[in-house]
């Protein structure tokens, strides 16, 4: 996963293993592919590993999967771990490669792990080893102890609970208007409906008199 353009994937296929090589960046691919010809045991697909349909994935599953310069960069990593750990054959490992955040400049530490969140992605497997390469760790993962659960994509909440407008002001210059909001941020104007029940409250407590 992540292959860009094939270095890993040639390797491992110079090794013996017939390899599937993805990335989600058209470009990628096609570098690849011109870049490496000869790389007879290496199918090179175009996948967003987060988004897509992965179908073209081999169905009998795969004896190593890496994940190399990728992993900090996943959005929901919880999800794409637990799918990859089920496509891994009896015995097969999940290698993740990554910079770690005390040996990489503060100013990209976002491409990076701290040793928290290490902990908590290798504590979902049976075995987990470590190794230490020129500032990367490489996180042998084997036995996904989620193997008898399935993922679950939950679904976005119907809006039926609220009704809103948003408007586009401009001036003769064609300059927008831009309000700033509680959050501190810069955003289009815009107005929600309020709760039906909480105005009715409003109105029955306001012409609610006291006792004498």
């Amino acid at each position: 996963m992540g292959c860009g353009t094939g270095e890993l994937a040639a390797y491992l296929a110079s090794l013996g293993y017939a390899v599937d090589a993805c990335d989600f960046a058209d470009s990628a691919i096609d570098r690849a592919r011109k870049e490496r010809p000869g790389t007879e045991d290496v199918r090179w697909l175009r996948l967003d590993i987060e988004r897509d349909d992965p179908v073209e994935l081999n169905g009998d599953g795969y004896d190593v999967i890496t994940l190399r310069l990728m992993y900090p960069f996943l959005r929901d990593r919880s999800r794409v771990l637990h799918s990859l750990g089920e496509r891994l054959r009896p015995g097969g490992a999940l290698v993740i490669i990554t910079p770690t955040a005390e040996q990489t400049p503060e100013q990209q530490r976002d491409i990076a792990l701290d040793e928290d969140e290490i902990r908590l992605l290798t504590a979902c497997w049976e075995q987990a080893e470590r190794l230490d390469a020129a500032g990367l760790a490489v996180l042998v993962l084997r036995g996904p102890c989620h193997s008898d659960t399935t993922a679950v994509e939950k679904r976005p909440p119907t809006g039926h609970a609220l009704t809103g407008a948003l408007a586009v002001v401009t001036d003769p210059t064609g300059r927008v208007l831009l309000g700033r909001s509680t959050r501190g941020m810069w955003e289009l104007p815009a107005a929600r409906r309020p709760d039906p029940r909480t105005s009715l409250r409003r109105r029955c407590g306001s012409s609610r008199r006291r006792p004498a």
